[in-house]
């Protein structure tokens, strides 16, 4: 049986349906009695976005895992709410998809309780556009798609605030709001979900898109992208995470280990050549 199990959601209906349907079961290969106990020899089932997270979950659990005697699953969701609460409930251990800013804006609207462990990549944010060949051709009367969840939509505005598109606020950063703009230069700014700005793409002048959701639309940041956010000193690491209290659990400590290994490392450079993914490693500020 496969152990990578993929679940979409559509709308916001779709992810209640969703949820309310995997919390009542879990895979018939895993005992989820032993996952959230934190059985040492027990499996650890891991939700991830399906890129780079599973993908890189997937390699370290193909070349790695066993050696290291951790029993692993991956998980795939194409959304930004049903891995953490899914980490909440106890359907899986962990997750791998997100980062601090995402994580404590998740935490504190749903008061969940979920905690990094350890940083695993970062994946710069990018403008894309199939109709304007360079950021000066964005004009008024022009629409750009941003996420609409606070953390990334606040990068995508720092973003488009810092290749001249619109003026933000003075002193406003990545936290900006669409009141913050102070000068949308007549330029219409319209919110979508994340994972489904991608395929709006072509139906608007310009998107900012996640990295992780931008390899899988088959987009190269490097050569695709009108602007890229840098990643040195970016604050936007991904990592694993798992319920408070779940951090030293053998498997959860096995596999933070082995995501920041030289292995992964040089899996990430090789697969990712194209700087959409890059490493950082290191622990993780809770």
């Amino acid at each position: 049986m496969r152990d990578t199990i993929k679940i979409t959601a559509f709308a916001a209906a779709a992810v209640a349906l969703t949820l309310s349907a995997t919390a009542c079961s879990a895979p018939s290969d895993v005992d989820a009695s032993s996952a959230r106990k934190g059985d040492p020899n027990g499996t650890l089932v891991v939700a991830a976005s399906p890129t780079p997270h599973a993908d890189i979950l997937n390699f370290v659990r193909d070349k790695l895992a066993k050696d290291a005697g951790l029993d692993l699953v991956v998980k795939e969701f194409n959304d930004y709410v049903l891995p953490n609460t899914a980490t909440q409930n106890g359907e899986v251990g962990a997750n791998f998809f997100q980062h601090k800013p995402y994580l404590d804006d998740f935490n504190k609207k749903n008061k969940t309780d979920i905690v990094p462990v350890v940083n695993v990549e970062i994946e710069p944010l990018g403008l894309y556009s199939k109709k304007v060949e360079k950021v000066g051709d964005l004009t008024s009367g022009n629409r750009i798609v941003v996420p609409n969840d606070a953390t990334n939509e606040g990068r995508a505005l720092k973003l488009l605030a810092d290749n001249g598109v619109i003026e933000l606020k003075e002193g406003v950063g990545a936290g900006a709001k669409l009141s913050d703009i102070k000068d949308r230069k007549g330029i219409e700014i319209v919110e979508i979900e994340a994972a489904q700005i991608p395929a709006r793409l072509a139906d608007v002048d310009a998107a900012v898109i996640n990295g992780n959701f931008a390899i899988g639309a088959k987009l190269n940041p490097a050569k695709d992208s009108l602007a890229l956010e840098k990643a040195e000193g970016n604050p936007y690491a991904n990592f694993l995470a798992v319920k408070r209290g779940n951090e030293s659990d053998p498997r959860v400590q096995k596999l933070a280990k082995l995501l920041n290994s030289d292995e992964v490392k040089n899996f990430i450079q090789q697969k990712f050549s194209n700087g959409a993914v890059i490493p950082a490693f290191g622990p993780a500020q809770g």
